[in-house]
C-alpha cells in the first residue's frame, strides 16, 4: 500500500506568516543547516522582515514561498536566479519544522516549485548545495529527481566546523 502524503502546497508568503515562521525557524536543529546570518532566536518580526523582502523582491529572479501542510505554513522555500553567465540557474534553498521532517513534505515543495519555476521561466538549470553531513536533504533532492553532481570538500565553515557540501541539479 502506498504511504499517503499529506496535503502539501506552497504559495506567497503572507504578513501574518511571520508567528509561524519564527516558530519554524528558531529551533536549533533547523539553523543547524542552513547558511549563517539568520538570528537565534528567530523573532515574528525577523519573520515580518524577511516576508516584506520576499515580497517586494524582484519577480523575475527570487521565487520565494511558504512550505504548508493542511494551510499551516510549516517550512520556506526559495530559489534565486544567479548573476553573469549564470543567469537561467538558480540556486534552490529550504527548510521545514522538525516536528515534519521525514514526511515526505520537503520533497514535495521541492517538486512543485522545480515545476513552478521550468513552467513560468527561462531558467534552466536550479541547483542546492545542501552540507553533506545533511543526508535527509540529500535523500530529499534525490527523489525530486535532482541529480548528484560531485562533493565540494571543505566549502563551507559552521558552527565551527569545517564541512563539506554536495551539488544537485536538476535541468529542465
Amino acid at each position: 500500500m502506498e504511504k499517503q502524503l499529506p496535503q502539501v502546497e506552497i504559495r506567497a508568503w503572507k504578513l501574518n506568516d511571520a508567528l509561524a515562521l519564527s516558530k519554524v525557524i528558531s529551533n536549533k536543529a533547523v539553523q543547524d543547516n542552513l547558511r549563517d546570518g539568520i538570528p537565534f532566536p528567530y523573532t515574528e518580526q525577523d519573520g515580518a522582515e524577511f516576508i516584506e523582502t520576499m515580497l517586494n523582491a524582484d519577480a523575475s529572479g527570487t521565487f520565494a514561498f511558504a512550505i504548508t501542510c493542511y494551510d499551516e505554513v510549516v517550512g520556506s522555500i526559495g530559489a534565486f536566479r544567479q548573476n553573469n553567465i549564470h543567469n537561467r540557474t538558480a540556486e534552490m534553498g529550504y527548510y521545514i519544522a522538525e516536528a515534519y521532517w521525514g514526511k515526505g513534505i520537503t520533497t514535495e515543495a521541492v517538486k512543485l516549485l522545480c515545476s513552478h519555476i521550468f513552467g513560468n521561466t527561462d531558467i534552466i538549470r536550479i541547483f542546492a548545495e545542501p552540507f553533506s553531513q545533511n543526508t535527509a536533504s540529500c535523500r530529499v533532492l534525490e527523489k525530486a529527481g535532482f541529480t548528484y553532481e560531485g562533493t565540494l570538500y571543505a566549502n563551507a565553515i559552521k558552527n565551527g566546523n569545517i564541512l563539506d557540501m554536495k551539488m544537485y541539479a536538476l535541468l529542465r
